[in-house]
């Protein structure tokens, strides 16, 4: 209800978000390409196509759409007000059952039109008894039939949502009118359920006329010549119609019901009758069987191998009821089988007696109609096809017919449509989870289902399902969406590959075209080979199968055959050819299935890619620009094959494998078979090929060569006799480091064939410092490299490189040489051939550099490292020699270093000791370190803390002794099996681990390992508790200096050790970078975000297992805030998993220091006020009990705290200042870590000034002089002096002190209306709103004041004449039509004397509600009075135009904008006013009012201000209130001095808070009882035995009256009627209240004052009674009060003039438009005068309308105006209409004191309706179509709620008391003559009241 309120122009087009999982048996996908446009009236119910347009009709909305889904119209058709137990039209009075009841489409069909004539849309809803309308097809917001007072025969569509509504629409000869073109008649066949409620007489099956409607007949009438389906009792059958189809000459239904034939069971049924068949002859229905799938869901008419058939969606139902469940099959019946079956039951029945030929019952009549099958003649069926009168009827086959399912669902099927493609039938299928499931059927009827898209999720398909008219797209309809989903997307598929693997029956690759379409679109679709239908799974893309050659030298061109299977045909003149990669194509010769082709010329062939010997080229087979197949073909460098292989070229190019051949003697790798310049050439074919290759292969010498020696190189070769023609002689070259050593080679021939080379002596040096270097070594001759064995190179070493010691050196294996040579100045290690003294046999002893760790557990296990030298050549040399501390300790194999490295296993020592470690050598004497080991024996004393979450984090701090044993990596903790991971560095006496997770909640053991030592503590275990859970956390939100608190609710939060929240932030240039680069670096962004991301966190605080706060951490507004979590241990709880929602960050809140024009100078304060602070978004991101703010050393107490405003209030004495530097106290604000100290505050008092004396004298001299004044004005008063005072701004300045005054008071007040505002805001908006609906508001408007408006009468008329009278003032309705007849009727009327003002009130709002629907025409009359107005005020004085309501078109101006400003009270100035009208209620109700007077002490009305100062004290009364089956006490705030009828209206607005007034219970209806104890009660009311009596008066009774105690208990119980004693009656709001029958007996009543001077007092007393009344009577004495409740209520009257007068958001469009039309007057008129054009405005808009507004809420809203509220509202409205003068607004000691209260703020209202109205006439004009537009919409929304025919009724009551004049005026205008307007009144006139007329 609430969205239908937002216009269609909002519907936006969306793209189908991705579907949610679904079973894999079915592929469902989510297609980018499905459109679907959302629209209000869910759910959405039925959807026409028609030429291009699409029809929806839902829940009080019909829409027209485009093809597109562009909302081209749309129409509200409800909520009206109905009841299904009511005949339209509905009568409230008549009706009591009837509600405003939403309107659901039942029908939406389409009727052609007459001849070449459009068509109409036939639209049927549940209201009114099921009426229809038609409405025009090319705008449906143009109504082209409806029936205003229906009667029964238009009752068409089921009355019921629920119970389902079909029908179809024929053409037929018209028999009764004579045929011809004219005779063609247009009639609907509607099939409707059975419905409980309202007309039960209305058969399943009627016959309605549509068009031509003749005289005395009406459309969509059930006329008994059109025929009915007659049946006994429907309500047993319980029809449900599925669908309704015409279908040669026939019309079929669709239904389900009951078998009363057989077993009661529900089945469906399809039953059929000819459409020339007007009286039902020829009726005759057949049961269709589908495999237990009973009940029909939704079906189509299709065609399947070229014949029609019925597709139908059936549901298996629930039991022996009509409900379906999900299992649900596709069910397919021929035509063809189902008439036979239709007539065969006819046959069956006409001749037969309805039994078949075994004797069994084959046909019978249904529906308890009686008539029974007969035996007439054999040919009676088809001599009577359609029957007759003669032949039974409505007849029923016990025969089924039978289908078997197509295609079975467990979802409920619930929407089929089909199409037809290249010969094959498929259907889709809507199911009731929003998927269309798309089912190719087969020719033997099965289905195969190939594919679901996923159209609105979770949502219902209706059974609407329509293909567009070129079958391209399906429309599907679901609750709220209208979707258009692509039969097939075979146009998204770009390869063969991709198009056959969708295997959708639409797509096929269309070869020579190279695109997936659909066959038609593939122009050689009948050839063989030509279209490959990706639904058959045999067919395959064409592919090149071989191609020969498959690989070929690049520098040679060969014809290259390819075989290719299933080619397509080509015709003659065509030709195929081939692309090798990107080349030119080359021409393509066909011969069968193979095809030739030349391969690029070598020059044209691509380069060779870098270190690659080949290249591989698609070869592609092309139909001009089509790729037909595409293989790959090879071509090889045989050159780049010896390129890339240098060491052994020859090797290479023989063993490629390419066809490649080696020329030795030009180093050439070639394909060739032969070489350039000789004949010698080795062929990779010959087996001895790669053997025959000249080559080094081996070494004659040894390969290790040392460095610093002359050494000799010898190389070994074979077959080099090749080379015998080349006279250069041989060189060995030895490369090293880059830099080649060439040495000159001796050869020698061996007599196995093969060579030797020895090469020159050399001693070779490398300056790499390792033991041995790996060198290339080759042979050369001349420019030819002789190819070398692979792997084959010399070995260069150097003993002295890494061998330090003796040890390490004599551990070099013996081949290389190496010795320790200890005689040259330094001992090391050579090359035995070059020591020049003996080499050291022995090495010398160990030497021992460091041993860790120094310390070990007694029981050993942990690894003792030692490091030094000498430490044995082998592992061998150690075993058995290291002892630690006296105790063996075995070493390590796998860990020991050659000399400078031992590691061995501590062992055992059974108790404490300490020594050093010894190694020993073979002989030597033992190295001994100088690091002395020891054994100790930890101890583990304690845990902290002893329990933590099973999934880890905890860090736990194990306290002991000598905790330092062993290294680090030598200690491990577990807790039970559970390791604790060590974190932080351990000392001798603490250890600190984090644990792991635990798979269960336990309590386990601490274990500490010391290598093989196992501590633990004795007596303590650590408990695995439950994982701490956050189940909310608030608020969530917070601003960037961090500090607000977070208070998080959950469980075990105490099992947590340090709880901390944490922030992801990002710098904002990352962001901006990775805007810039998002779619070309995906990667680079990725790593900006890691580098880049960093957290800032806080340490939050435990209060107990269920509840910690978090400070939220401080962020920079530099950053972007990319999450927040809790880290609660090893649990991390991201913030939006808690509440769905993410944490926001929001800007600082802004404070303004207090005195923001001199910040130095201190704030001076009264005490006992309260401290206003300005600023900016204070309540965005904190509330006020997060805010503290100090004074001094004292607190300022925080009352207040909205967006803009902080109040606080400080302590009554000036506290101490906390800063040295001053003595003053300085304001400071505390918000979370934000502190804003806001300047310094200075009482006002008696204490110690810090204002230097000179300024206090002066100071003191101001202040005597503004009390003097004060005085002089009191005196001036008293002594009534009419002299006015000379200087204005002197009034000002005095009222600006009095309000500085109060300002104090008004902010304490202020600050507790909004915090009662605050939980009433919350409410305004939604539904706590309570505007009137549209027809009350204008009711109220219209004709303000009256009891009974025409609105809500109904026609005072006898029936006889009633029919008559209404035909009369329909032909009223047409003559107010024409423009000519409104304007002389209205200019007579108002030339008559007794039409008086009132009654041109009366008239006006009467053609306002006759013309509601025509409001364009209503505008246009309007406007044309308004000119004729202008014209005469511009002869006289312009200015006076507009000012009062003197004419009938003032008031349609009045009409015609209230009308066109109610959208914009109900969405914008509603909810201001609503608020201002509280706020005054609160304020009023605080303080005491007189209920006899009206008076009150808290007003803005001077002489409604309750003057005398009335004790009185505020009470809270516990009411107790009902609420379901409890009672529960509401506390109410109510005063002592309240009347008992003034505290029931309390209760009733605290009890009913959010309801509107009129669905309250009315005061007087209820009584007030006090419940005390157990059995006191006491009933409370206003007058009873007990009230006060004094003399003359009497005093209505009070809670003070009662003593009713503060706290007491009071409950509001229904006044019983025979409860005596006398009640007050008058409701509050009236004017006189007064109690019955006291004036009677000479008593007068009093409240809080008596009303007038008492006569029985002395006279005495009187004279000082009267010097009491004038000291009343001084204003400036009580302005004070009247300023307090101004300066209360300021905000609001602001927030009302703002919302009216602002045009930060359009004005509205009425505004605009009447605003331009004045200016065009205007300058029509020469008006030059700005004034007279402001005022016109001002007379037009704020007065004629606002004012009115402001003064009576009650128009627009559902509330009560009780006179103390209308006194406020009264002074509010009249400062609206000063600041929409434009005269200056000055004030006197003599002015209003209204005008006083607001003379501050007058002027700037003044300047925002001067901005208001420049801004308006600023924007550009032109608005005429937009407003005509609107005018359209308004007519249509609104219309049917005004009581037209009423007012047309009292409208002719004028026109018959002043009816000659009317006449005459008529005739004296020639137009008027030419029109027969007066001959056409005279026959309303007759019609209407019988006048004798002269017709």
């Amino acid at each position: 209800m609430l969205a239908s309120s937002i216009p269609p122009s909002l519907l936006l087009l969306f793209l189908l978000p991705p579907p949610p999982s679904h079973p894999a048996d079915v592929i469902v996908t989510s297609d980018p390409v499905v459109w679907w446009v959302e629209e209000h009236g869910a759910p959405l119910a039925h959807l026409v196509l028609e030429a291009g347009h699409l029809y929806v009709g839902g829940v009080d909305h019909l829409y027209q759409l485009t093809s597109d889904l562009e909302v081209m119209s749309h129409v509200r058709t409800g909520p009206h007000l109905d009841s299904p137990d009511c005949l339209p039209p509905i009568v409230p009075q008549e009706c009591p059952s009837a509600t405003p009841t939403h309107n659901h489409n039942k029908l939406l069909l389409v009727e052609a039109g007459q001849g070449a004539g459009p068509g109409s849309l036939i639209v049927c809803g549940s209201l009114f008894q099921g009426i229809c309308d038609k409405r025009r097809l090319s705008n449906i917001s143009e109504l082209l039939y409806q029936t205003s007072n229906p009667v029964d025969t238009q009752y068409v569509a089921a009355n019921d949502p629920r119970v389902s509504t079909v029908a179809v629409v024929i053409t037929t000869e018209n028999k009764q009118e004579g045929g011809g073109a004219s005779g063609v008649l247009h009639l609907m066949l509607v099939g409707r359920g059975y419905t409980s409620k309202g007309p039960g007489d209305i058969p399943p099956i009627t016959t309605r006329r549509l068009s031509p409607v003749p005289p005395l007949r009406r459309a969509f009438s059930q006329e008994e010549e059109l025929g009915k389906l007659v049946v006994g009792s429907y309500s047993e059958y319980n029809n449900h119609f599925v669908k309704a189809v015409a279908h040669n000459n026939h019309v079929y239904f669709l239904f389900s019901r009951r078998d009363m034939w057989h077993k009661k069971e529900y089945r469906t049924y399809a039953s059929r009758l000819c459409s020339s068949d007007r009286s039902f002859y020829s009726y005759v229905e057949v049961p269709l069987m589908c495999s237990g799938y009973n009940l029909a869901q939704g079906a189509g008419l299709g065609s399947h191998a070229g014949e029609p058939a019925l597709f139908i969606v059936m549901a298996a139902g629930q039991a022996s009821t009509p409900v379906a469940t999900n299992r649900s099959a596709l069910c397919v019946y021929g035509m063809a089988e189902l008439d036979a079956m239709l007539r065969r039951a006819q046959e069956v029945c006409y001749t037969e007696g309805g039994r078949g030929s075994g004797g069994q019952e084959e046909a019978y009549i249904e529906y308890a109609v009686s008539s029974k099958c007969l035996k007439l003649p054999k040919n009676s069926l088809s001599e009577y096809p359609c029957g007759g009168e003669h032949t039974p009827n409505p007849i029923a086959s016990t025969v089924p017919l039978q289908a078997t399912p197509t295609f079975t669902s467990t979802t409920q099927l619930t929407a089929v449509t089909t199409a037809t493609e290249a010969g094959h039938t498929i259907a889709f299928l809507g199911d009731g989870e929003g998927r269309l499931h798309k089912v190719l059927v087969r020719s033997d009827w099965s289905g195969d289902l190939y594919g679901s898209v996923s159209v609105d999720s979770g949502s219902v398909i209706r059974a609407d399902l329509l293909l567009d008219e070129n079958q391209q797209h399906v429309y599907v309809l679901t609750n709220r969406r209208l979707s258009k989903v692509p039969v097939s997307t075979c146009e998204r598929q770009t390869d063969c590959q991709s198009c056959l693997s969708v295997r959708d029956p639409y797509c096929g690759w269309c070869v020579l075209e190279g695109r997936c379409s659909r066959k038609h679109q593939c122009r050689r679709h009948m050839q063989p080979n030509h279209w490959l239908w990706s639904f058959e799974p045999t067919n395959q893309c064409v592919i090149v199968q071989s191609l020969r050659p498959a690989n070929q030298s690049k520098d040679e061109q060969t014809q290259v055959t390819l075989s290719v299977d299933q080619l397509p045909a080509l015709t003659e003149a065509e030709s195929l050819s081939c692309v090798f990669g990107l080349l030119p194509p080359q021409p393509a010769v066909i011969t069968a299935t193979t095809i030739t082709c030349q391969s690029p010329a070598p020059e044209l062939l691509p380069p060779m890619p870098t270190g690659s010997d080949h290249m591989i080229l698609p070869v592609s087979l092309m139909f001009g620009h089509v790729t037909i197949a595409t293989g790959n073909m090879t071509f090889y460098d045989c050159g780049a094959v010896s390129r890339l292989n240098q060491s052994s070229q020859c090797l290479a190019c023989l063993i490629s494998v390419w066809r490649c051949n080696w020329c030795p003697l030009d180093q050439l790798c070639t394909h060739n078979h032969s070489c350039a310049n000789q004949h010698i050439i080795l062929y990779q074919r010959e087996s001895s090929g790669p053997t025959s290759c000249p080559l080094v292969f081996a070494l004659q010498s040894s390969a290790l060569v040392p460095l610093g020696l002359t050494t000799t190189v010898a190389l070994r070769g074979r077959n080099l006799d090749v080379y015998t023609q080349d006279e250069a002689p041989y060189v060995c070259v030895v490369q090293i480091e880059g830099v080649q050593i060439n040495l000159p080679a001796a050869v020698e021939k061996q007599p196995d064939n093969t060579h030797t080379f020895t090469c020159s002596p050399h001693q070779f040096q490398y300056a790499v410092s390792q033991l041995q270097y790996s060198s290339d070594v080759y042979l050369r001759r001349g420019e030819r490299r002789i190819d070398v064995s692979p792997g084959l190179r010399l070995q260069l070493y150097d003993c002295s490189a890494g061998q330090s010691d003796c040890s390490q050196c004599r551990a070099v294996p013996e081949e290389y040489g190496c010795v320790w040579c200890s005689g040259s100045p330094i001992p090391s290690c050579v090359y035995n051939q070059s020591c020049t003294s003996v080499p050291a046999d022995t090495c010398p002893p160990p030497q021992i550099t460091q041993v860790r760790p120094v310390s070990g557990p007694l029981e050993g296990g942990i690894l003792v490292t030692i490091t030094g030298s000498n430490l044995g050549m082998r592992y061998q040399d150690v075993v058995g020699g290291v002892t630690v501390a006296g105790v063996q300790c075995p070493p390590q194999p796998e860990r020991y270093q050659i000399s400078t490295r031992v590691v061995c296993e501590l062992q055992s020592s059974g108790k404490q000791r300490e020594g050093p470690v010894l190694v020993t050598v073979g002989t030597t004497p033992p190295g001994k370190s100088q690091q002395i080991f020891t054994y100790q024996d930890p101890q583990l004393l304690d845990l902290v803390p002893d329990k933590g979450p099973v999934s880890g984090g905890t860090r736990l701090t194990i306290r002991g002794r000598q905790l330092l044993t062993g290294q680090r990596s030598d200690l491990s903790a577990f807790l039970g099996p559970q390791p604790c991971y060590i974190v932080e560095e351990v000392t001798d006496s603490e250890l600190v681990c984090q644990t792991g997770p635990s798979n269960q909640t336990k309590e386990v053991k601490l274990r500490v390992l010391f290598g093989k030592a196992e501590k633990t503590i004795t007596k303590v275990t650590f408990r695995y508790l439950d994982n701490p859970v956050i189940t909310d956390a608030s608020p969530a939100e917070s601003f960037y200096e961090g500090g607000r608190v977070i208070m998080v609710t959950g469980k075990n939060l105490g099992v947590v050790q340090q709880p901390i929240i944490s922030v992801w932030v990002e710098p904002l240039e990352v962001q901006r970078v990775k805007r810039r680069r998002r779619l070309a670096l995906l990667t680079a962004k990725q790593l900006v975000f890691n580098s880049t991301m960093r957290t800032v966190s806080e340490p939050c605080s435990v209060l107990s297992s269920s509840q910690m706060t978090c400070p939220t951490p401080k962020v920079t507004p530099e950053v972007k805030v990319k999450g927040v979590w809790f880290q609660l241990d090893n649990v991390r709880v991201h913030f939006e998993t808690i509440k769905g929602k993410s944490f926001t960050y929001y800007p600082n809140p802004e404070l303004f220091p207090l005195n923001r024009e001199a910040p130095d100078v201190p704030y001076r304060f009264k005490p006992g006020g309260v401290i206003a602070v300005e600023g900016l978004d204070l309540t965005r991101a904190i509330s006020r009990q997060e805010v503290t703010a100090r004074l001094g050393d004292q607190e300022c107490d925080v009352k207040t705290l909205d967006n803009t405003h902080l109040y606080c209030e400080p302590p009554e004495i000036q506290p101490m200042s906390v800063e040295d530097s001053n003595e003053l106290p300085s304001l400071q604000v505390f918000m979370g870590n934000l502190r804003v100290d806001l300047g310094l505050v200075q009482y006002d008092s008696d204490s110690v000034s810090v204002v230097p004396l000179a300024a206090q004298i002066g100071l003191g001299a101001g202040a005597a002089v503004i009390i003097l004044s004060v005085l002089v004005i009191i005196l001036m008063y008293r002594r009534k002096s009419k002299q006015a005072l000379r200087d204005y701004k002197k009034v000002l300045l005095q009222l600006e002190t009095l309000e500085i005054n109060v300002g104090d008071q008004c902010r304490k007040e202020f600050t507790d209306l909004m915090t009662e505002m605050m939980d009433l805001s919350s409410d305004v908006g939604g539904p706590g709103l309570p505007l009137l609906d549209y027809r009350t508001y204008a009711e109220r408007v219209f004709f303000p004041g009256q009891q009974v408006a025409p609105l809500s009468r109904q026609l005072d008329l006898p029936e006889s004449r009633r029919q008559t009278v209404e035909q009369g003032l329909q032909q009223l309705n047409n003559l107010l039509n024409n423009r000519l007849f409104l304007t002389r009727f209205i200019h007579t009327l108002e030339a008559q004397q007794g039409f008086s003002q009132r009654d041109r009130g009366y008239v006006a709002s009467l053609l306002t509600i006759a013309l509601h629907d025509k409001l364009e025409y209503f505008t246009e009359v309007m406007k044309s009075l308004l000119q004729d107005l202008v014209q005469q005020y511009v002869a006289k004085n312009p200015k006076l135009m507009l000012r009062r309501t003197e004419t009938v078109v003032e008031k349609m101006l009045t009409n015609w904008m209230s009308i066109c400003l109610y959208s914009f009270l109900k969405e914008v100035a509603g909810e201001p006013l609503f608020m201002l009208y509280r706020a005054i209620k609160y304020q009023v109700d605080k303080g005491p009012v007189d209920s006899v007077t009206g008076k009150a002490k808290r007003t803005l009305n001077d002489s409604h201000l309750l003057r005398e100062d009335i004790e009185y004290c505020s009470m809270t009364l516990m009411v107790l209130v009902k609420n379901g089956v409890e009672v529960q006490p509401c506390p109410v705030k109510v005063l002592d001095t309240d009347t008992i009828t003034q505290v029931k209206d309390k209760i009733l607005d605290q009890v009913y808070r959010g309801a509107p007034f009129t669905q309250r219970p009315a005061a007087d209806s209820l009584d007030l009882e006090w419940r005390s104890g157990q059995a006191g009660h006491l009933t409370l009311s206003d007058d009873d035995v007990t009230a006060v009596v004094q003399g003359r008066w009497k005093r209505v009774n009070t809670l003070q009256h009662y003593k009713v105690p503060d706290g007491a208990t009071v409950a509001l119980i229904p006044r019983s009627q025979s409860s005596g004693g006398v009640n007050q009656v008058f409701q509050t709001g009236e004017k006189t209240p007064m109690l019955e029958g006291e004036e009677e007996e000479g008593l007068r009543l009093w409240h809080l004052v008596k009303s007038s001077e008492d006569p029985e007092i002395p006279k005495h007393r009187k004279s000082s009674m009267r010097e009491r009344e004038r000291a009343k009577a001084i204003p400036e004495i009580y302005l004070t009060r009247l300023l307090s409740m101004k300066g209360t209520l300021q905000k609001f009257v602001d927030d009302v003039f703002v919302a009216i007068l602002s045009t930060k958001r359009p004005p509205p469009i009425a505004v605009r438009f009447f605003f331009d039309f004045l200016d065009d007057m205007a300058e029509k008129h020469g008006i030059d005068d700005p004034e007279t054009v402001h005022i016109w405005k001002t007379n037009s808009l704020p007065l004629r309308f606002w004012v009115n507004i402001l003064k009576n809420p009650q128009f627009v809203l559902d509330v009560q105006v009780t006179d103390s509220i209308d006194a406020i509202l009264s002074v509010i409205a009249q400062t609206f209409i000063d600041s929409c003068t434009t005269s200056e607004h000055k004030v006197g000691r003599d002015s209003p004191v209204n005008k006083l209260l607001y003379a501050r703020e007058i002027p700037r209202y003044k300047q925002l309706v001067e901005r208001y109205y420049s801004d308006i006439h600023s924007a550009a004009s032109g608005c005429y179509q937009e407003m005509n537009s609107t005018l359209t919409e308004l007519s249509g929304s609104f219309a049917s709620e005004m009581n037209s025919v009423v007012a047309l009724h009292e409208l002719y009551k004028y026109i018959n008391k002043y009816y000659d004049q009317i006449i005459m005026s008529l005739e004296e205008d020639a137009s008027g003559q030419k029109m027969q307007l007066a001959y056409r009144l005279q026959q309303v006139a007759a019609l209407v009241e019988n006048k004798v007329t002269d017709l």
